[in-house]
């Protein structure tokens, strides 16, 4: 029997019994033959296939040698080839820990890691309202590449179109309990990308002791704490200048302190002087040997100008000197790298009595910020109010530390204008000095993302330990002239 064909009109009235009703379009439906089906089924899995050995290289070696060893030496020849593996992985994490945690614990912690989130990541994007619905189809961040340590995890987000980090940042606590972290930051990575930088544990929870003096320190990265990652918290003192802001009890002083003693080998080499400018006569008070010897030390206000005066005609005259040799200073036992170290900078540019005084101070830092960085000079400086008409000149400095602040505006007056906003939360910063003394948050000129950080602690007994190991080297050492009044 035959069966009768339809044109489109009498498809579209096929089991309507009314025949005025309007008819109901319906487009024609076209069987896909099932062999067809079955190719590009077959095609897929061979792609993905053909992806995953190539994405794997060194797990396709491993299952090729362990097919190898299989039929060579039977069951015996796999359990054998484990053993050397591990044998292997041991002594390369007992003799190189460095490149062990860099090639294999990190990126297979990562792996680890990226596989939690992707079971979480679908139902804490719906319900912190970060997957928009478009056209009835829920568009969700793509989760990309995790980068772990034992303390934080860095996830790369690539975002959805419309979407700024702005959007995330506002959900930042959200994210932080959905995915069981303590906290959560937002980095800024490239256009249409982003950073979750997630907090699992807290490397900074305690005291850090002082850091041992290494011989040959790189003046462009001192070590002097931890970052929150557990990696080393590394300070830039060539080609920069440095603001520190915290109040009191916030640990300036150890701050200050871990800086020279990572500086110390260079301090008795002759590569490095400090000069130091202590108007409360006590924080740098106890390493005055030190300063004396391989620097300068002044306390008395109008000594502190006179020192810092000094310091500015030497680099204008070494300015001179080296225009047209050389762009970027390398120090010499001739041309030295100078630290020009203020502590209390505030009461020396706001609250100094004698307003002479005062102007002569700022118009001396000012020069030093401005001149100082190509010819060998850095300017660090210490103040517990970071007040604009207290500090008129932290614009100059593009490195700044914000330790534990009062209030949250100051956060964005030390480190920025939405440097909070970005998780730089230094006013939450606890005062208990166990766990807050040292903590601090870190802008730098080249990242204006904060970074967590901890200064070691140096104690007074390290203090007095430094300048006790230098007492026979001071004795045979000459003075550095400096033509400052100390």
């Amino acid at each position: 029997m035959r069966m009768s064909t339809f044109s489109g009109d009498q498809v579209s009235q096929i089991d309507n019994p009314d025949p005025f009703a309007v008819p109901i379009w319906r487009s024609p439906v076209l069987h896909t033959p099932g062999w067809i089906i079955a190719l590009a089924q077959l095609v897929r899995l061979v792609w993905a296939v053909i992806r995953f050995l190539a994405r794997h290289p060194l797990l396709d070696l491993a299952a090729v040698t362990g097919w190898l060893a299989w039929r060579l030496l039977g069951w015996p020849g796999p359990v054998i080839l484990v053993l050397v593996l591990a044998a292997v992985l041991a002594v390369w994490r007992w003799r190189w820990p460095g490149s062990f945690s860099r090639l294999v614990t990190r990126p297979v912690l990562g792996k680890w890691r990226r596989w939690h989130y992707a079971r979480h990541w679908a139902a804490v994007m719906t319900i912190s309202r970060l997957a928009p619905l478009y056209r009835g189809r829920l568009l969700l961040p793509v989760l990309g590449k995790v980068i772990s340590t034992s303390y934080t995890d860095r996830i790369s987000v690539r975002l959805v179109s419309g979407q700024s980090a702005a959007d995330f940042a506002a959900r930042s606590a959200n994210l932080a309990h959905g995915f069981g972290a303590m906290l959560c930051r937002i980095r800024s990575a490239r256009p249409g990308f982003l950073v979750l930088e997630l907090v699992r544990r807290d490397a900074l929870a305690a005291a850090i002791p002082a850091l041992p003096i290494l011989v040959y320190p790189d003046l462009r990265a001192l070590p002097v704490g931890r970052r929150e990652d557990g990696s080393p918290w590394l300070v830039k003192v060539a080609g920069t200048h440095v603001l520190i802001a915290g109040s009191t009890g916030a640990g300036k002083a150890s701050l200050l302190w871990s800086i020279l003693r990572a500086l110390l080998s260079l301090m008795t080499g002759g590569l490095v002087r400090v000069l130091a400018a202590d108007p409360k006569g006590m924080e740098l008070a106890y390493g005055r040997e030190l300063f004396d010897a391989y620097g300068a030390y002044a306390a008395d206000p109008a000594a502190i100008v006179t020192m810092l005066e000094t310091a500015v005609a030497e680099m204008q005259a070494r300015a001179r000197l080296l225009a047209g040799k050389q762009r970027d200073h390398t120090p010499t036992s001739e041309h030295p790298f100078v630290i020009v170290l203020v502590d209390e900078v505030a009461f020396l540019t706001a609250y100094l009595p004698d307003k002479n005084l005062r102007e002569r101070v700022k118009a001396a830092l000012s020069t030093l910020t401005t001149q100082g960085r190509a010819v060998g000079y850095c300017v660090i400086a210490a103040l517990q109010d970071p007040r604009k008409e207290v500090m008129s000149i932290r614009n100059l400095f593009p490195d700044r530390i914000a330790m534990r602040l009062d209030e949250p505006d100051q956060v964005d007056m030390v480190l920025g204008d939405g440097a909070r906003d970005r998780g730089g939360h230094a006013d939450l910063i606890s005062t208990d000095p166990a766990t807050g003394a040292g903590v601090a948050y870190v802008r730098l000129e080249s990242d204006p993302d904060p970074v967590r950080v901890r200064a070691a602690w140096v104690s007074d007994d390290d203090i007095r330990a430094m300048v006790a190991d230098l007492a026979p080297a001071v004795s045979d050492l000459p003075q550095l002239e400096t033509g400052a009044a100390a």
